[in-house]
């Protein structure tokens, strides 16, 4: 972003960090999922290594956010992703300043949770 001051510029790990936070925070979100290229399982990553789970891509500076989630047992997927979304555009918008085009989600496991 240019200012009048000067340029600003957010890295993409920023955006996914706090992406990544806002989205665990959600109900029905159990984790983010990270897919092992060279056997294809899906494991739940742990809390330090939850941008991995999230592509973020600018483009005409709006933002594509693509998450991968692992969603806990019984819950509305529906409810759950309307739910990842409402939060994470407002979110993601208010703290970067920069609009959200799209926010895709891809459900990659179910987890029950005690």
């Amino acid at each position: 972003m240019n200012t009048q001051m000067g340029k600003i510029v957010v890295n993409n790990e920023v955006i996914a960090q706090y992406a990544g936070s806002v989205a665990v925070e959600c109900f029905g979100i159990v984790g983010m999922a990270g897919v092992s290229v060279k056997d294809g399982l899906v494991k739940l990553l742990k809390r330090d290594s939850i941008t991995r789970g999230i592509s973020v891509t600018i483009s005409k500076n709006k933002l594509i956010l693509d998450f991968h989630v692992i969603v806990a047992y019984g819950v509305s997927i529906l409810a759950v992703a309307d739910n990842l979304i409402s939060s994470v555009k407002y979110k993601v918008e208010e703290f970067t300043g920069i609009e959200i085009e799209k926010i895709n989600i891809y459900i990659d496991g179910v987890r029950v949770i005690d």
